[in-house]
């Protein structure tokens, strides 16, 4: 036996109390990702009922993880928390099945715009609206649109988008007003008050 071999069998020797739980929670993390990664295609309804088992059997020999089971609960708790949302994939064609792709399609649509419009920052109006402008820079990056597929399905509901990005706009207004010059904004403020406070 080498000296190497000695070495690692004299390590392996003094932690071996610590290994058990680790390839216990080992078959955990890569059963989930197993689950997760959906290889025969299984529905969203179907990968939930999987992954409850794996979630219900974690939670019940949770106590056997020893030194990890900090790190186990952390697990579950995440679970929890993203749980709403984690199986809307497996059934809607093409979307993401993790932020990362979400990330990266954001990413890139804030260089394209730094490029574009020289700016080192992304543009203040892809805050307000970011909604309506990544969704069409995405789109037509897809395919083209004709005249006609982009007049809307309904009128009431494209009224109701235009009042909420006129909404933003006019917050962002006032912001920028209350930035310049504080005094007189708040000065106009009190004095609408004021005015509300007031008998007629």
């Amino acid at each position: 036996m080498t000296r190497l071999e000695t070495l690692l069998r004299r390590g392996l020797d003094k932690t071996a109390h610590l290994w058990p739980p680790i390839e216990t929670v080992y078959v955990w993390v890569h059963t989930a990702a197993d689950i997760l990664d959906n290889p025969e295609g299984l529905s969203g309804t179907q990968v939930q009922r999987r992954f409850i088992g794996l979630v219900g059997a974690m939670t019940r020999w949770q106590p056997h993880s020893d030194t990890l089971q900090d790190a186990v609960a952390h697990f579950l708790k995440v679970t929890r928390s993203y749980w709403p949302g984690l199986f809307y994939c497996y059934d809607v064609p093409d979307l993401p099945r993790t932020n990362n792709d979400l990330e990266h399609l954001f990413g890139q649509h804030r260089y394209l715009e730094r490029r574009i419009t020289g700016r080192k920052v992304a543009s203040p109006a892809l805050v307000i609206r970011g909604s309506v402008r990544i969704v069409a820079a995405v789109m037509t990056r897809l395919r083209p649109f004709s005249a006609a597929a982009l007049v809307p399905a309904s009128l009431d509901e494209w009224r109701t988008l235009r009042t909420q990005l006129d909404a933003a706009r006019h917050q962002r207004t006032l912001q920028r007003r209350f930035r310049q010059n504080p005094q007189a904004y708040l000065a106009d403020l009190e004095h609408r008050l004021t005015q509300l406070i007031l008998p007629p």
